[in-house]
């Protein structure tokens, strides 16, 4: 992925108004890489708000689930979330179950642009049996339990500002599919000279 020239990193930087990138998506969807990638672009910091809560709480994700139960998770990551939010502009990569809560997607509404990086069922599945630290995944059927979470969340996802594909283009094309649709997204809005100039 090529570096920006000067001028259209500062334009894109004026677009954004200061507001954060907020990239939400299903487990194994490459928010991680992609808003990494993404924050190097735009000389931005980066964040993973899974990292975040498990900061906060001192414990994995795995083992706040254990010990805490999924309820308690959704509630620390509503907090830190809206925190994150609270900071200064920052590519913030957000837990696949983040979007779902009224809360977080109005907080995001307000002060973000929501990305969703949208990928199908084998991509998804290709890429979260690289890890086992899964919680919503640890049972005898994790394809069924992913199809599941599509059906319920993909809806959600839809409401986000944009929604780009994840495929197997490799990490920087993304980036640049992300780039474009930020640009023309927040393109300012053409002048209408009938309005201007009514005849």
């Amino acid at each position: 992925m090529e570096r920006p020239d000067g001028s259209a990193e500062a334009e894109l930087h004026a677009r954004l108004a200061g507001r954060h990138i907020v990239l939400v998506g299903l487990m194994g969807a490459g928010k991680t890489s992609v808003g990494k990638r993404l924050a190097q672009w735009l000389h931005l910091p980066f964040v993973d708000s899974d990292h975040a809560i498990e900061e906060s709480a001192n414990m994995t994700i795995p083992e706040i689930f254990k010990l805490r139960g999924e309820a308690e998770f959704r509630s620390g990551e509503r907090r830190v979330i809206a925190r994150l939010l609270g900071e200064p502009q920052q590519v913030i990569a957000t837990g696949g179950g983040a979007y779902m809560d009224a809360e977080t997607r109005l907080r995001i509404r307000e002060r973000g642009i929501a990305v969703w990086l949208k990928a199908e069922l084998p991509v998804l599945m290709r890429r979260v049996q690289r890890r086992h630290d899964r919680p919503l995944l640890a049972n005898a059927d994790p394809e069924a339990t992913m199809r599941d979470l599509m059906a319920k969340r993909y809806p959600v996802y839809a409401e986000a500002d944009l929604c780009i594909p994840s495929d197997e283009q490799p990490h920087e094309a993304m980036v640049t599919r992300v780039i474009e649709a930020l640009t023309a997204h927040l393109e300012p809005p053409t002048d209408n000279p009938s309005k201007d100039n009514p005849a």
